[in-house]
C-alpha cells in the first residue's frame, strides 16, 4: 500500500490533484503553482477509503490481540461479532469500528471488567469525510465519524472506538452515563457535525450561538467570512479564495 512518503505516479510539475482509487496528492487540494504548502508531491492514503477497504488480520501485536481477547470474553463472541465491524491496526494504534446499537455494551465492558478497565474516555470527536476520494459516501460508507480515545489507566493502554453514521441519520448513543466526561465532548461533535447523541443531558450548543443556522465543521457547509481590511491591502472572504478540496 502506498504510503505517505511514496510519490509514485507524481505528475511533475503539479500540486495535488483530485482523488483517485482511495489516494490523494498533494495537502491541500491545490495545483500548479497555488501551491505553496511544499507538500505537493506527497501521495497518501485517502482516510475514508482506508477505513472502507481493509481490515488488520490478528495478531495485531502488542496488547491489542489482549484487549481484543478480553472484550470478547466480556461481551461475548456473538455480541463482539454484531458490535465490531472492522479492526484497524496503523500507526501504533488500534481502532475498533463499531456499530452504534452495540455502542454502549462496549463501553460499559470496557470500563468495567477487569481485565480491561479502560476508565478513562479522554476525547470524543467528530470527522466528516465527504468529498474527501475513495469510495463514494453513502449508506454502505457513512460520510459522519465520532472518534472516541479510550485510557486504561490500570493498565497504562489506550484504544480508540469510531461510529459512523449517515448526514441522513446522524444518530449515536450518548456515552455519558458510562464517561461523564463526554458531556461537553459531546456537546462540540453536536455543534460543529450534527450528530445527535441520543439521551445526552443537555445537547445544546457550545461554541456557535443556540439560534445558528448549521454545523461549520461539515465539508459543505459555505465558508462565508467578511473581507479585512488593513492599510492599503484588503484580504479577501474566504469563499472568494482559492478553493481548498
Amino acid at each position: 500500500m502506498t504510503g505517505p512518503g511514496d510519490r509514485s505516479g507524481e505528475d511533475p510539475g503539479l500540486g495535488a490533484s483530485a482523488p483517485s482509487g482511495g489516494f490523494r496528492k498533494g495537502a491541500f487540494g491545490v495545483s500548479g503553482s497555488g501551491d505553496t504548502s511544499g507538500f505537493g508531491g506527497l501521495v497518501r492514503v485517502e482516510p475514508g477509503g482506508a477505513v472502507a477497504l481493509h481490515s488488520t488480520d490478528r495478531p495485531y501485536g502488542g496488547y491489542f490481540d489482549e484487549v481484543t481477547d478480553a472484550l470478547v470474553e466480556a461481551v461475548g463472541p456473538r455480541v463482539y461479532d454484531a458490535a465490531v465491524q472492522r479492526v484497524l491496526v496503523d500507526r501504533g494504534e488500534i481502532t475498533y469500528f463499531v456499530a452504534r446499537e452495540h455502542l454502549l455494551t462496549l463501553v460499559q465492558a470496557l470500563r468495567d471488567d477487569e481485565a480491561l478497565r479502560f476508565e478513562l474516555c479522554s476525547s470524543v470527536s467528530g470527522v466528516d469525510y465527504e468529498g474527501s476520494g475513495g469510495p463514494a459516501a453513502g449508506p454502505e460508507r457513512p460520510r459522519l465519524h465520532v472518534v472516541y480515545h479510550l485510557t486504561s489507566m490500570t493498565y497504562r493502554r489506550r484504544i480508540r472506538l469510531e461510529v459512523a453514521v449517515t448526514a441522513e441519520d446522524p444518530h449515536v448513543p450518548s456515552v455519558t452515563g458510562v464517561y461523564p466526561t463526554a458531556d461537553w465532548q459531546e456537546r462540540e461533535a453536536w455543534d460543529m457535525f450534527g450528530v445527535v447523541f441520543d439521551g445526552h443531558p443537555a445537547l445544546t450548543r457550545i461554541l456557535m450561538p443556540d439560534d445558528w443556522d448549521g454545523h461549520p465543521q461539515r465539508k459543505d457547509y459555505p465558508l462565508g467570512g467578511v473581507p479585512v481590511e488593513y492599510h492599503d491591502a484588503t484580504i479577501p472572504p474566504p469563499d472568494t479564495r482559492r478553493s481548498y478540496r
